[in-house]
C-alpha cells in the first residue's frame, strides 16, 4: 500500500494489518477518535481514504437512508442538513456494515452509531478497486423513527464533469487515493464525494441491458458518445463515458422483481437511493425508489445476403456451446446464423465445447456438439455446413475446466470448398509452404504456432485454406486471452493496470508473423484473420496484429459510433474483429457488418455480437 499522509494521531499500516489488507480491509489503527463530536464528513474526509480509518468513533449521528438485508448487509446513514459542512469534497453519508448481526433499523430512523472506521476494498486490495469507507462492528442507538430523508443530490449531465479521473500520483504507484477530491473537475471524484449519500438520477437511457444479477446501466449524459441504437460507445482509453452509472435495487427480487430492459430503453422516473461502490461495476446507485422501463423496441439486426460473386466470412462466439445445453439454445443460435447472418459461406465459431461440456473426464472431441449445431442450422432452413477443427489436449486451452473450448470452421460446400491437407494435431504447427508458386499450408486445418508460450492455457489459432470461385482464401480463427485480471475503469490506479494485455500482445505478434509468412510467398494472398480478439480496435493488440501493413482492422471501416460487438458496464465496445490482408482490398472493396443481436439485449443467446465480412476474391 502506498504511503498516505495522515493526522499525527493515526499510525501507519502495520505488518499485523497485512492479512486484513489482503482480504480487502484496510486497518490503520485501533485508537479512539477525539472526544469532540465526530460527524460523518469527518469520517469521509477529503480524499478517498478516511483520515479516521482504524479508529473507534462514538455516537456518529445520522438518518438511515437505506437498509440492505442481503449480500453486504448493513445500512447507510447520512447527516441531517444541519450537520453538514460546506465542503463539496466530503461525503455526508457512510455505510454501516453489520455482517451477520441482526438489522434493527429502518429507513427514516435517526440513529447514533459507534464502531470502527475501516476502508474495505471489494475484491481485495489486489483487484485495484477503490475502497468503501464504512463503520464496522457497530452498536446502534435509535433515537426516533419516521424522519424525512435528506434531500437527494441529483446526478445529471451538467453535474458530472467531462474529464473522467485525475492522473495517478507516480510517487504512490499511480494511485489517486491520496489526492484531494476535485468533484467539479473529475467524474470519479464527484462520485467519490457522494459515496453513500442519497442521490437520484432522473429519467435516463439504458446503456447496459438488465443482466443475470439484476442490475442495469444508465447514462445521465444522453449525448456522450451515443449511437443510433441507444448505447454509449467506448472509443478510446481516454473516453471512459463518465455519465454511466450502475443501477441495482434495495428490495430483494423475491419481493420486487427487477425491471427487464434492453439498451436504448428508458428508465422512466429514474432512481433514488444510496450511492454504493462494489467489485462489479464501481459506483452503483442502490435504488430505494426505482422507476419503470419504457420499451423503445430495439430490434435484432439482420445482415444482407451476400451476392453470388461475394464471399461471406463471419465470426461468432457461441458462449460455451455443448450438447448438454437446452435444444432451445441450439435452435436460437442456428436461427441467428440463417436469419440474422444470412448463412455466411464460412463461419468461424469460438467457444465450442467438447462432447460432454464441462464434465472433466478427458473427452476432447466436439463432433457431437457440432452435429447438433449443424443439424439445427439445417432445421432452421440453412445449408448443411461441413466442419473442420483440431481437438485440443485436455485442459490445455483455458476456459471452463473440462470444457475444452476451441475454434471451429463451418463452411457451405455448395458455395465454397475446403482444402484439406494433412490435418494437424494439438501441438503440430501448420507452416506456410510454396505450391506451384503460390502460398499453401502444410496442415489444413492446422494450428498456428501452438507451442509458443503465448498460447499457454489459451486457445490456439486455427488456420485453414478455402477456395471460392477458383481463388484460395486463408482464414485464421482466433480466441485470444481474456481481460481477466485487468483493473476496472474505476480503479484507484489511473490509468488502470491492464495486465492481461501483455499476453494478447504476444499472441497478436504470433498471428501477425504467420500472416507475413503467407505474404512473403504470395504477396497478394487473400488472408482473413477473425474471431474473439478480446481487445479493442484502438488497442496495442490490434496494432500488433496490423504491424507492417500485414492486416487491416475491417471494423474501422464503420463509423465510430457503430464499432462495437459487446457491452460491458454500459460501454459498447469492440472485442470481436475481422482483419484482412491487402489482397482483400480496402474499405471500398469489402462490406463489413457488426450484427447486433445479443450484446444489447437482456435476453441473449450469447454475450457477443457476430461479425460478417463480404468481399470478392
Amino acid at each position: 500500500m502506498p504511503h498516505i499522509p495522515r493526522p499525527a494521531a493515526v499510525s501507519t499500516v502495520s505488518t499485523v494489518s497485512a492479512l486484513a489488507l489482503a482480504a480487502g480491509l484496510l486497518v490503520v489503527s485501533s485508537s479512539a477518535a477525539s472526544a469532540d463530536e465526530i460527524r460523518v464528513h469527518d469520517i469521509q474526509g477529503t480524499t478517498r481514504l478516511s483520515p479516521l480509518a482504524g479508529q473507534q468513533v462514538t455516537d456518529v449521528a445520522g438518518i438511515v437512508t437505506g437498509v440492505r438485508g442481503y449480500g453486504s448487509k448493513g445500512f447507510w446513514i447520512q447527516s441531517a442538513d444541519g450537520a453538514a459542512d460546506a465542503d463539496p469534497a466530503t461525503s455526508e453519508a457512510v455505510f454501516v456494515f453489520t455482517g451477520s448481526a441482526a438489522l434493527t433499523v429502518q429507513t427514516g430512523d435517526a440513529v447514533r452509531v459507534s464502531g470502527t472506521v475501516s476502508e474495505y476494498v471489494p475484491g481485495g486490495a489486489g483487484s485495484g478497486n477503490q475502497s468503501l469507507t464504512q463503520i464496522t462492528k457497530p452498536t446502534v442507538t435509535v433515537e426516533s423513527s419516521g424522519n424525512p430523508l435528506p434531500a437527494p443530490v441529483t446526478i445529471g449531465a451538467k453535474s458530472v464533469p467531462a474529464a473522467y479521473a485525475p492522473a495517478g500520483d507516480p510517487a504512490q504507484g499511480g494511485s489517486i487515493n491520496a489526492l484531494p477530491l476535485r468533484p467539479r473537475s473529475y467524474a470519479l471524484d464527484l462520485y467519490e464525494s457522494l459515496e453513500g449519500m442519497n442521490v437520484r438520477v432522473g429519467s435516463s437511457r439504458v446503456v447496459g441491458a438488465t443482466d443475470a444479477y439484476n442490475e442495469l446501466w444508465v447514462t445521465v449524459k444522453k449525448h456522450e458518445n451515443d449511437n443510433r441504437r441507444g448505447g454509449t460507445v467506448y472509443g478510446s482509453y481516454d473516453a471512459q463515458n463518465g455519465g454511466r452509472l450502475q443501477i441495482q435495487q434495495l428490495a430483494p427480487v423475491s419481493e420486487q422483481p427487477f425491471p427487464k430492459a434492453d439498451v436504448g430503453d428508458v428508465l422512466r422516473g429514474g432512481a433514488e437511493g444510496p450511492l454504493d461502490f462494489n467489485q462489479f461495476g464501481g459506483y452503483t446507485l442502490v435504488a430505494r425508489e426505482l422507476g419503470g422501463i419504457a420499451d423503445k423496441g430495439l430490434e435484432r439486426e439482420k445482415t444482407r445476403r451476400q451476392a453470388k460473386g461475394e464471399l461471406a466470412v463471419a465470426t461468432y462466439n457461441v458462449e460455451n456451446l455443448d450438447p448438454g445445453d437446452p435444444q432451445e439454445k441450439f435452435d436460437a443460435l442456428a436461427a441467428a446464423v440463417v436469419s440474422n447472418l444470412a448463412s455466411p459461406d464460412i463461419l468461424a465459431l469460438e467457444e465450442i465445447q467438447d462432447d460432454n461440456g464441462a464434465k472433466n473426464d478427458g473427452t476432447v472431441s466436439a463432433d457431437a456438439t457440432l452435429k447438433k449445431f449443424t443439424d439445427a442450422i439445417v432445421a432452421a432452413g440453412g445449408p448443411r455446413y461441413a466442419w473442420h477443427s483440431v481437438d485440443p489436449h485436455n485442459n490445455k486451452d483455458g476456459g471452463e475446466p473440462g470444457g475444452n473450448i476451441r475454434q471451429v470452421f463451418l463452411h457451405n460446400p455448395e458455395r465454397v470448398s475446403f482444402t484439406e491437407r494433412a490435418p494437424g494435431d494439438a501441438t503440430t504447427p501448420t507452416q506456410v509452404v510454396r505450391k506451384k508458386g503460390r502460398a499453401a499450408l502444410s496442415h489444413s486445418p492446422g494450428r498456428v504456432d501452438p507451442l509458443n508460450d503465448a498460447w499457454a492455457d489459451s486457445r490456439k489459432p486455427l488456420a485453414g485454406e478455402f477456395v471460392f470461385r477458383g481463388r484460395t482464401v486463408f482464414v485464421v480463427a482466433n480466441h485470444f486471452g481474456s481481460k481477466g485480471g485487468d483493473e476496472g475503469l474505476t480503479s484507484h490506479h489511473q490509468p488502470p493496470v491492464r495486465s492481461s494485455e501483455a499476453k494478447r500482445l504476444r499472441q497478436a505478434q504470433a498471428v501477425n508473423g504467420f500472416v507475413k509468412d503467407i505474404r512473403k510467398v504470395q504477396r497478394n494472398a487473400d488472408v482473413v484473420v477473425l474471431g474473439d480478439i478480446n481487445d479493442f480496435e484502438f488497442s496495442a493488440t490490434t496494432k500488433a496484429l496490423t504491424d507492417g501493413g500485414a492486416l487491416r482492422a475491417a471494423v474501422k471501416s464503420l463509423p465510430r459510433s457503430e464499432r462495437y460487438s459487446y457491452v460491458y458496464q454500459g460501454n459498447s465496445q469492440v472485442l470481436d474483429q475481422i482483419l484482412t490482408s491487402p489482397g482483400v482490398g480496402d474499405a471500398d472493396d469489402f462490406s463489413y457488418d457488426s450484427v447486433h443481436i445479443n450484446a444489447e439485449f437482456a435476453q441473449q443467446n450469447s454475450d457477443h455480437d457476430p461479425q460478417v465480412l463480404r468481399f470478392r476474391p
